[in-house]
C-alpha cells in the first residue's frame, strides 16, 4: 500500500529491458543515434517538427532551466502558491536565472484564473525601474492539488500571459497523467494553448530518472542549449537518458503507464468517498487524491502497512495525500480502503 508519490515506484519493466539492451559504444553529449531518434520521437508526438528537445536527469533541473530560459534575472515569474517550483524545488528557478523572482498567486482547486493572473500583472507598471519586470507564467498541469488544466483552461490563462509579453511555461511532471484524463493530445495540451516551453515528466510515469525539456519556440532552442552546458545537466553518456525515454513513448507506454495510475486513483477516490467520516479535498482528476479524514484513520492505516504523506492537520482531523502509480494494484487499493472502514 505504497501511496507516498510516483516518483517512489518501481521503474517499467520494459524501461529496465531497454537498459539492459546495452547499445554499445556511442559519442557522447546526446551526439549519439538514439538521442537523435527521441527528438524524432518527441517532435512527431507535438506535432512540431522544430522543437529543441534537452533530456535531464529531474524535474527540478527541467524546471528550472525551462524558466530560467524565459526570465532574465530582474524577471517575475507568476505561479500558484504552492507551486512545486516554489515550495518543493530549493530556489532553483531563482537561482538558474540569477535571481528571478517567484509571484505567487492565490486559486481554487489548485488551479490560477485568469482574472486572478490580470489582477496580479496590473500591479507592475509597465516599464517600473523599482519593481521586476514581469516575464513567465509557469502552470503545473496535473496541479499540486490533484485537479486537471484542460486545454481551454491553459489557453485562456496564456492569453493573459501574452498581454503582457510573458512567456509562458508549463510543469509536466505528470504530463501523461493529464493528456490521458482530458483525452487531449500533447499539442492541444501545450503548443496549441500558447505553452512556449514544457518540462515533460518521465521519472513519475515509470522511468528511472529522466525528464524532457521540450521548447516550442526556435529562437529559445540555443539559450536552453547553452543553459543545459553550463548548469552540468548535458549527461557524458546521454544515451541511456535517451534509451528510457524511447521505451517509454514507444507504442504508447507512457500514456498506457499513465492510464492505469489514473484508474487506480479512481477506484481509490471512490473507496474512500464511500466512507462516512472521510472526505475528499478536491476532484481526483488524475492520479492524486487529497482527503480528509479522523487521525485515528491515518494511524489504522500505517499499522496496517500503507505509507502515504500527512498535508496538515487541524484538531483530530488530517488531510493526507494519496499518489497512485503506474504499477498501484486493485488489492492495494481495496486493502487500503478496507484499512480505514
Amino acid at each position: 500500500m505504497f501511496f507516498a508519490s510516483d516518483n517512489g515506484s518501481a521503474v517499467a519493466p520494459e524501461v529496465l529491458a531497454a537498459l539492459a539492451a546495452d547499445p554499445g559504444p556511442a559519442m557522447p553529449y546526446g551526439a549519439d543515434p538514439v538521442t537523435a531518434e527521441v527528438t524524432a520521437m518527441i517532435r512527431t508526438l507535438f506535432e512540431a517538427p522544430e522543437a529543441e528537445v534537452a533530456l535531464v536527469t529531474s524535474g527540478t533541473a527541467a524546471n528550472a532551466l525551462a524558466l530560467a530560459t524565459l526570465s532574465p534575472p530582474w524577471g517575475a515569474i507568476f505561479c500558484r502558491e504552492e507551486a512545486h517550483i516554489e515550495a518543493d524545488e530549493c530556489n532553483a528557478a531563482e537561482f538558474f536565472s540569477g535571481g528571478a523572482k517567484l509571484v505567487t498567486l492565490p486559486g481554487e482547486q489548485g488551479k490560477l484564473a485568469p482574472e486572478t493572473l490580470a489582477a496580479a500583472l496590473a500591479r507592475f507598471a509597465p516599464g517600473d525601474l523599482h519593481a521586476a519586470r514581469p516575464a513567465a507564467l509557469s502552470l503545473t498541469n496535473v496541479t499540486e492539488l490533484g485537479t486537471l488544466y484542460r486545454p481551454a483552461e491553459i489557453a485562456a490563462l496564456t492569453a493573459v500571459a501574452r498581454t503582457r509579453g510573458l512567456g509562458c511555461h508549463l510543469d509536466g511532471a505528470r504530463f501523461a497523467n493529464a493528456l490521458v484524463a482530458a483525452d487531449a493530445s500533447p499539442a492541444e495540451m501545450s503548443w496549441r494553448a500558447g505553452i512556449d516551453i514544457l518540462s515533460l515528466g518521465g521519472t513519475k510515469n515509470g522511468l528511472m530518472g529522466v525528464e524532457a525539456v521540450v521548447v516550442f519556440d526556435p529562437a529559445r532552442a540555443d539559450e536552453l542549449r547553452i543553459r543545459r552546458k553550463r548548469a552540468g545537466h548535458l549527461m557524458s553518456k546521454h544515451r541511456y537518458l535517451a534509451l528510457q525515454m524511447r521505451a517509454c513513448l514507444a507504442d504508447g507506454l507512457w500514456l498506457r503507464l499513465a492510464r492505469h495510475a489514473n484508474a487506480a486513483a479512481a477506484r481509490l477516490a471512490e473507496g474512500l468517498a464511500a466512507l462516512p467520516d472521510v472526505r475528499l479535498v478536491a476532484p481526483a482528476e488524475a492520479n492524486l487524491i487529497f482527503a480528509d479524514l479522523p487521525q485515528a484513520l491515518a494511524h489504522r492505516a500505517r499499522a496496517a502497512g500503507a505509507v502515504f504523506y500527512d498535508m496538515s492537520r487541524e484538531g483530530n482531523r488530517v488531510r493526507v495525500r494519496l499518489v497512485c502509480s503506474w504499477n498501484t494494484s486493485d488489492a492495494e487499493v481495496d486493502a487500503f480502503v478496507a484499512a480505514l472502514a
